[in-house]
C-alpha cells in the first residue's frame, strides 16, 4: 500500500513511537499525582510541553487538548463576546463551532476567497472592526495546501482590538508560525506524533472561558488527566520537525517537482505558489473521484478532508473557489511527506494516471 494522505494523518514517527512505550507500559503513574512515581511522569510532560513550545511564538504557554478541534472549542467558544470573522475554506471544527456561536447570537462574518484560494483581504479589512472580538483562520488550509496571509490578518484584528486565533495544524513545524497571533491549535498526528492529543497555544494574558470542568489541571482551562505517553510521542514528534526541518523540506520539494511532472494532466485546485509543498489538490475533466479512489485500492489518497469523506457532498473548500459540482468531484488530494519515496510516487501516479484515463475514455 502506498500511503499518500498525509494530511489526513502521517505516519508515526518511530522515535515518538519507543518515547511512548515505557510511559505506557512501565512508567504508569498518574501525572497530577504529588509522589515521586506522579512527578516523574509530570517532568515527561513538561518536557515535551518545552519542546513543542519551541516552533511556537515567544509570550504564550501551551494546553494540552485531546486534539486540535477540542482546541479550536476552546479558543471559539471560550472568547469574549462580540462579533467573530473566519474564512469560506476553514475546516469544519471551526466552521461548525461558528455556526453554533451564531445560532446562540453571536454576529459571524465569513470572509469569501478568489480562485487561488486566498482570502479575499479587501473584505476582511471592512469586516474587521472594533466590536469583533475573534477573528479565526487556518495557516496551511488542509484540502488544497494554501497559505493564508495569517500575519496580515492578525495585524487587522489587533488593530481592532480582537483576538487572532489560527488553525495551524496543517503548518506547525512546517511552515513558520506569525509571531502576531494570540491563540494556536495544532495536533500531534499531523507531525508524526500519536493520534489522540492536540494543544491550545494562549499568547500571555488570554484566557478563554474553560469548556471542561473538573479536577483544574491545565491551569484550569482543560480539567482531565493527560497521558504522559501522548505528551511524549508529541514532544518527540515536534523535536524532529524541529531538527529535521531542511531535510523534511528540501525532500518535500523535491517530491512536489516530480508530482507536478508526473500528473502534468492535471489542473491544481489553488494558488500554485503561496502553498505548502505537500498538498496538490488536483482535478481532471470527465473523472470521478469517488470512483477513481475506489479503483487504486492500493494507493490511500483522498477526495478531502478525512473528517468529511463519506458525506457525498462536494467539498466546500473547492466550491468556495468558484469550481463546479463537477469539478470539485473530479478533483483528489495527494499528500506526501517525510517517509514518501520517489518510486512510491511514480508507481501511485501510474496507476492513478491509468485509471483516470480509462474513466475519461468515450
Amino acid at each position: 500500500m502506498i500511503y499518500l494522505d498525509y494530511q489526513a494523518t502521517t505516519p508515526l514517527a518511530p522515535e515518538a513511537f519507543d518515547a511512548m512505550v515505557p510511559l505506557l507500559r512501565d512508567q504508569f503513574a498518574n501525572p497530577h499525582s504529588a509522589h515521586r512515581l506522579g512527578r516523574a511522569a509530570a517532568a515527561q510532560v513538561e518536557l515535551a510541553r518545552d519542546e513543542i513550545g519551541r516552533l511556537l511564538p515567544s509570550g504564550g504557554r501551551l494546553l494540552f487538548t485531546s486534539g486540535a478541534t477540542e482546541a479550536l472549542n476552546i479558543a471559539i467558544q471560550g472568547a469574549p463576546v462580540g462579533d467573530i470573522v473566519t474564512i469560506a475554506t476553514e475546516h469544519a471544527a471551526v466552521l461548525d463551532t461558528v455556526e453554533a456561536m451564531r445560532r446562540v447570537g453571536r454576529d459571524v462574518t465569513i470572509l469569501p476567497v478568489g480562485p487561488d484560494g486566498l482570502v479575499d483581504m479587501k473584505a476582511a479589512r471592512e469586516a474587521i472592526h472594533p466590536g469583533v472580538a475573534l477573528v479565526a483562520a487556518m495557516l496551511v488550509n488542509n484540502e488544497i495546501g494554501v497559505i493564508q496571509p495569517v500575519a496580515a490578518l492578525a495585524g487587522l484584528a489587533r488593530e481592532a482590538g480582537a483576538l487572532f486565533l489560527c488553525d495551524a495544524v496543517q503548518g506547525y513545524g512546517r511552515v513558520p508560525v506569525p509571531q502576531g497571533c494570540d491563540m494556536i491549535a495544532i495536533s500531534a498526528h499531523k507531525i508524526h506524533g500519536p493520534k489522540g492529543i492536540g494543544a491550545l497555544w494562549l499568547r500571555d494574558g488570554v484566557k478563554p472561558a474553560p469548556l471542561i470542568h473538573g479536577g483544574g489541571q491545565e491551569g484550569g482551562l482543560r480539567s482531565g488527566t493527560l497521558s504522559p505517553a501522548l505528551c511524549a510521542g508529541f514532544g518527540v514528534a515536534a523535536r524532529l520537525m524541529r531538527e529535521r526541518a531542511e531535510a523534511d523540506r528540501a525532500h518535500v520539494e523535491e517530491l512536489a517537482v516530480l508530482a507536478r511532472d508526473l500528473f502534468a494532466d492535471w489542473t491544481l485546485n489553488g494558488s500554485a505558489t503561496e502553498r505548502y509543498s505537500g498538498n496538490l489538490n488536483l482535478r481532471r475533466d470527465g473523472i470521478d473521484g469517488a470512483r477513481l479512489l475506489s479503483h487504486c485500492r492500493n494507493i490511500a489518497f483522498s477526495l478531502g478532508s478525512a473528517c468529511a469523506s463519506g458525506s457525498g457532498r462536494p467539498s466546500h473548500v473547492l466550491r468556495a473557489l468558484g469550481l463546479t459540482d463537477g469539478q470539485a468531484r473530479g478533483s483528489v488530494r495527494i499528500g506526501f511527506g517525510r517517509y514518501t519515496t520517489p518510486a512510491e510516487l511514480e508507481k501511485a501516479a501510474r496507476e492513478v494516471n491509468e485509471a483516470a484515463a480509462a474513466q475519461a475514455a468515450p
